[in-house]
């Protein structure tokens, strides 16, 4: 077939992409097209030739699908970052589960795997704590602030960026007009000249204090005692302001060093009821209630008891691991970064914890250590970043045996690749949930629960005349091995009727009036989807299935 690239073709978007791209087909061919919905009559222009795939742009929408709505920003394609701005939430909902399910479906090999409803937070907009605005100087030379546009460092001005707060827009701009007044020099990547690189700004949700951050090349800001109080008469709940110091020739946006021009150099903040202190290097979860409601999922599936001892792996400020403190009988926090190990450790004090301990190692090193030092941690808690997990923190999980795994990813592909990893070696995923923590974004936060049975806390089985006529597959679990595994596994409670209706359906033969209505014209209740899909997952525990 000869190449497509500059031939234009309509199609129908079938699908989304996990980069939020439409995807349509052409002879048999993908063709992603950014900015379309699932159902858009589209006639795109094939920009890219992969051979097994292609990319196109819209050339003209004929018929929009039923969940593609008109963005509401108008700098939302050239920026990239809200991806789903021409999508209603609710599609945008579908998506994001279809996304995390295709994961360990595809992925993990998890097909009967219940994945909940996304979970969402109370904002769409409006929801960032924190904020990164590059600088640079617009057409008319005038300095202005903004994102650059995908895959470039083309600058986009955005001057209300409508995924944060309005005062941290209002923040941005008057910075950039105190930078133009006094003619302070913005740097410039090609020459390595200038000093102004970006606007870094913080604000603690529950106490609205401010953190005001310059990124500079050099050490020092013109005018800083004037800068200080002009911006603090103006916007009152800026609390510290603080100079960043790169001098790299770097993409990354922030320095090692941090100058407090005014306040402590950092805000505070609670999270989960847990105080915190952040300052520009601070990680922090960027939507704050909609990561409370993540983390008490991760508290839920956690299912801590009063003598519990919790890893707490990535722990970063320990936010997680605090959260559940009261739970447990102790908790044991692991981070690399100096810094917020030194945080978690404040925390606690200030909460008044006395059952903690923080370590600052690498998660596998010091996992593997404390496997060696026969700690047994009876719950251990994953947030690893994007990569996902590496094998040695894997399986220095796997020796601590703990009862059970509680993993948040803030990628669902890595996740269904470790949670494959646990399974093949004892550990089955249970559930999934979603958690929409960036909404309008690419973005979603997985929570998993992964368990492992304890045969000894199941000898002891009540039978009845049932379990005394049993084909060959049934010899390997009775049902009330059955009703234990799924009630422990995932808190449903399944009875003898539907546990028969899911081994009928994957052959497993019954007596012949087992569980039969007394009378025909009776209606028998149908086996739930999730209570299916757990009591598959039971199956396929006990090598029935």
């Amino acid at each position: 077939m000869p190449g497509l690239k500059n031939t234009l073709a309509r199609l129908t978007i079938e699908s989304l992409s996990s980069d939020g791209s439409g995807v349509g087909r052409l002879n048999g061919k993908a063709v992603f097209v950014p900015a379309t919905a699932p159902g858009d009559d589209v006639t795109v222009k094939i920009v890219k030739d992969m051979g097994r795939y292609a990319f196109g742009i819209v050339e003209e929408l004929h018929v929009p699908g039923p969940g593609h709505i008109r963005p509401d920003c108008p700098v939302c394609r050239p920026c990239g970052g809200c991806c789903f701005r021409h999508l209603d939430y609710e599609a945008e909902a579908r998506a994001k589960e279809g996304f995390v399910a295709d994961a360990f479906r595809r992925l993990g090999g998890f097909g009967a795997l219940p994945v909940l409803p996304l979970l969402t937070g109370p904002l769409t907009d409006r929801y960032r704590n924190k904020v990164q605005f590059p600088v640079g100087y617009d057409k008319d030379g005038n300095v202005t602030f903004g994102f650059y546009a995908g895959r470039s460092h083309r600058l986009i001005p955005c001057r209300d960026c409508l995924l944060q707060p309005r005062a941290l827009n209002d923040i941005a701009a008057a910075v950039c007009a105190f930078l133009q007044a006094h003619r302070i020099p913005l740097y410039n990547e090609e020459t390595h000249r200038g000093l102004v690189r970006h606007i870094f700004l913080r604000q603690g949700w529950h106490s609205g204090q401010v953190l005001l951050c310059l990124v500079v090349n050099g050490r020092s800001l013109p005018d800083s005692e004037q800068f200080c109080a002009e911006l603090t008469a103006q916007f009152p709940q800026i609390k510290t302001i603080v100079l960043n110091v790169n001098r790299q020739k770097t993409n990354v946006i922030t320095g090692e060093e941090c100058i407090s021009l005014f306040g402590a150099g950092y805000i505070e903040d609670t999270m989960c009821g847990v105080p915190v202190k952040l300052g520009p290097l601070s990680f922090y979860q960027v939507n704050t209630p909609a990561a409370e409601r993540l983390y008490a999922v991760a508290r839920e599936f956690a299912g801590l008891r009063p003598t519990d001892t919790l890893l707490d792996l990535y722990c970063g400020m320990g936010t997680i691991g605090l959260s559940m403190a009261d739970d447990c009988g102790a908790l044991v926090g692991v981070e690399i970064v100096p810094e917020a190990v030194e945080s978690a450790k404040a925390n606690a004090a200030a909460m008044g914890v006395q059952n903690a301990r923080f370590l600052c190692a690498d998660a596998g090193q010091a996992a593997a250590q404390l496997a060696d030092e026969s700690l047994c941690p009876q719950v251990v808690c994953l947030d690893p970043p994007r990569k996902g997990c590496d094998a040695a923190t894997l399986d220095a999980v796997l020796a601590m045996a703990p009862r059970r795994v509680v993993m948040v990813s803030c990628n669902a592909a890595t996740a269904a690749r470790d949670c494959r990893y646990l399974a093949d070696r004892g550990y089955r995923p249970v559930k999934v949930q979603p958690v929409d923590l960036f909404p309008r974004t690419k973005h979603v936060e997985t929570v998993v629960l992964l368990s492992k049975l304890n045969a000894k806390q199941h000898i002891e089985v009540e039978l009845n005349l049932d379990e005394l006529d049993l084909t060959a597959a049934e010899s390997k679990a009775t049902y009330e091995e059955i009703k234990e595994y799924v009630l422990e596994h995932t808190g449903l409670k399944v009875s003898h009727l539907y546990i028969a209706q899911v081994k009928q359906k994957y052959g497993i033969i019954e007596r012949e009036n087992y569980n039969k209505p007394k009378s025909e014209n009776s209606r028998q209740p149908k086996c739930p989807p999730e209570k299916e899909a757990a009591i598959t997952e039971a199956l396929k525990y006990f090598g029935m299935i």
